[in-house]
């Protein structure tokens, strides 16, 4: 299995530490859609056990359990996400691309299509295969420029140039990403993060 050997490439230990820092929208995206479920789906019994478990289930264990129980139910895709979002914390990255495979298109929950998009590139860069998450996260950028995750994606992209070895093509890609949101202070918080490793790494 291809796993990625963050110990050989200080440069890729610190893109996987910042990828897991900086999606928060993901555990938005859970919040928001297990009340949407918890409310949805409290009359009938089995809809209210899946929604239990999307709430409830924490460990990967739990989460497999209840994906395998509940993957048809309403809450199956939410549950999937979770449970992609929990493999990759665990650097089980094929795994988590699997799951974020299945959620693509309209199998994703409702209003987050695009957190699965996302999370394939980010499990692609985390896999080493920088070439394909490079094409992921410009594809995802170029179909959705004001996702909520735009500026995510152009991150990653900017990241996985530089660990394909173009450090100077992603530095430049990150100061037209700052100019471009000037005056939004997480944004450009976010940019001179990526550009940081960027740079330690131009240094060794």
């Amino acid at each position: 299995m291809n796993w990625f050997k963050t110990e050989d490439d200080p440069l890729a230990e610190d893109f996987v530490k910042e990828i897991r820092s900086t999606i928060p929208w993901l555990l938005a995206a859970v919040v928001v859609v297990a009340g949407y479920y918890g409310v949805k789906n409290y009359i009938a019994s089995r809809r209210a056990a899946a929604s239990e478990a999307l709430v409830n289930a924490y460990t990967a264990e739990e989460l497999e359990e209840a994906v395998s129980k509940f993957g048809g139910s309403d809450a199956g895709s939410a549950l999937r996400l979770r449970l992609a979002k929990k493999y990759f914390d665990a650097g089980r990255y094929q795994e988590s691309l699997d799951q974020y495979e299945a959620l693509s298109g309209d199998n994703a929950p409702d209003g987050f299509a695009d957190v699965p998009a996302v999370g394939k590139a980010q499990c692609l860069e985390a896999l080493g295969n920088y070439t394909d998450a490079v094409a992921a996260y410009d594809a995802f950028v170029e179909a959705n420029p004001s996702s909520f995750l735009a500026l995510t994606a152009k991150l990653g992209s900017a990241r996985a140039t530089a660990l394909a070895g173009d450090k100077d093509k992603a530095l430049a890609a990150l100061a037209d990403m700052k100019a471009s949101v000037k005056g939004d202070a997480l944004s450009e918080a976010r940019i001179d993060a990526t550009e940081d490793c960027v740079r330690r790494s131009v240094k060794k």
